[in-house]
């Protein structure tokens, strides 16, 4: 009796059930939507931010120290101290090497041009690699100063580019430079004729110097498989109190703390296990950019946490609307069950069976819903498709639950005052 009852109103009052279920369906697929994608978004944002550039910066632990100390790094005759050209791949074989995105070995030294000393810069610019493992990978400056193609006179430098370079701005416009002329460079140990393929802007002080291939500069200088430092983006997690305590001192940390800060893609951790396989180096987080990384994915977060926040309570409100004008139009129906010896709680029971089962339809209809709203908004910001996260599913019967229990207070306390006598009597 009890569930004909219910189904029967349910069928009796479709209308107003109807805009419980879209009401409820409305505010789950925003919460379903803003959930998914603020799980997924982790990456995405920090594939954004990469445009800012390296967030990792490895050097030799001499030219590390100088450069604390005094702002300088190695080469350009300030340290004798290189790395090894051949450790740069090591660094795709850490644990946390498929969250390297981007990597750039460099090396810096003095050069003559026209009787004039100038500083040239040996790199990848983009350079594809088989790594040990067959997997191919394409990496270089060029992904890491991507700001530069917005105004680049020419071209980028490309693997075997051994003849060409790349001119800074300001060097080019002292020097009366052009694309297409030949500069003549001399190192301390050779000399080379190189096309000038591409004139950017910096911003900074690259604007002053000169880009080659990273072996044509070695061939000049006769430091062949040195390297002066790598400038590495890597997709990292934001910092906590386990994460800042093992930038301290990670021998400070118990196994199993160590072991979570360990496997986890902190900044520090990837810095870590970059120096176990380069030797003799330093890995430290450029702080500016790692920083704002880690602020903006946060606060991108809260956003969409206030959002879901914020459209579960005006999911709630509507609710208990459209469910107290339901239970006041029954009031005679609920008068006369009372009158008849229903208890309170059997007529609560019922009211809250109707709009669970109602909410339990707009809850399934928003949450595949919301599955599309995330995927439109991957595919228009982040140019990608969001994965469903299952940990969503949970939430959203806890939100629907939520919704539907707040949002019914109104009526039940409508139901516990009703007085059978006066509604009978037209009151």
């Amino acid at each position: 009796m009890f569930w004909k009852m219910v189904h029967r109103t349910i069928f009796r009052q479709k209308s107003k059930m109807t805009m419980v279920a879209l009401t409820i369906a409305l505010g789950v697929s925003l919460s379903t939507a803003m959930m998914n994608v603020m799980f997924g978004i982790g990456d995405k944002v920090n594939r954004e931010l990469k445009v800012y550039g390296a967030n990792i910066r490895v050097m030799p632990k001499d030219a590390s120290l100088l450069s604390d100390l005094y702002g300088l790094e190695g080469g350009s005759g300030v340290n004798d101290k290189f790395l090894y050209q051949e450790d740069v791949l090591k660094i795709k074989a850490i644990f946390w090497g498929f969250n390297i995105v981007d990597f750039a070995p460099s090396l810096e030294e003095k050069c003559v041009v026209n009787e004039q000393s100038v500083n040239v810069v040996g790199t990848w610019m983009d350079q594809h690699i088989v790594l040990n493992t067959g997997e191919e990978v394409d990496t270089g400056l060029r992904p890491l100063r991507n700001w530069w193609e917005s105004s680049l006179q020419g071209e980028f430098l490309q693997e075997g580019d051994f003849d060409q370079c790349m001119v800074g701005s300001l060097y080019a416009g002292r020097n009366k430079i052009n694309l297409g002329d030949t500069l003549h460079l001399v190192g301390s140990k050779g000399e080379t004729d190189v096309v000038v393929k591409g004139i950017f802007l910096d911003g900074g002080e690259d604007d002053e110097k000169i880009f080659v291939d990273l072996k044509t500069l070695q061939d000049l200088t006769g430091l062949q498989n040195k390297i002066a430092k790598i400038e590495v983006s890597a997709l990292t997690t934001p910092d906590n109190d386990l994460a800042r305590r093992a930038a301290q001192d990670p021998g400070s940390l118990s196994v199993d703390d160590y072991d979570t800060w360990y496997c986890t893609a902190y900044v520090s951790a990837i810095c870590h296990q970059i120096q176990e396989v380069v030797r003799d180096s330093v890995a430290k987080p450029v702080r500016q950019v790692a920083e704002s990384e880690g602020t903006i994915l946060e606060k991108t977060q809260l956003l969409m946490t206030l959002i879901t926040i914020l459209s579960s309570i005006g999911s709630a409100l509507a609710i208990s609307n459209l469910v107290s004008a339901s239970v006041i139009e029954r009031r005679q129906e609920i008068g006369l069950l009372k009158a008849i010896g229903a208890q309170d709680r059997p007529i609560i029971m019922m009211v809250l069976s109707e709009i669970l089962i109602t909410a339990l339809i707009g809850g399934v209809l928003g949450f595949f819903a919301g599955i599309g709203f995330a995927q439109i908004i991957g595919k228009t910001v982040f140019d990608s498709y969001i994965e469903v996260n299952m940990l969503s599913i949970p939430i959203v019967a806890v939100i629907v639950l939520l919704m539907t229990m707040i949002g019914s207070i109104p009526s039940i306390q409508y139901l516990l005052q009703l007085k059978p006598t006066e509604v009978l009597h037209g009151k």
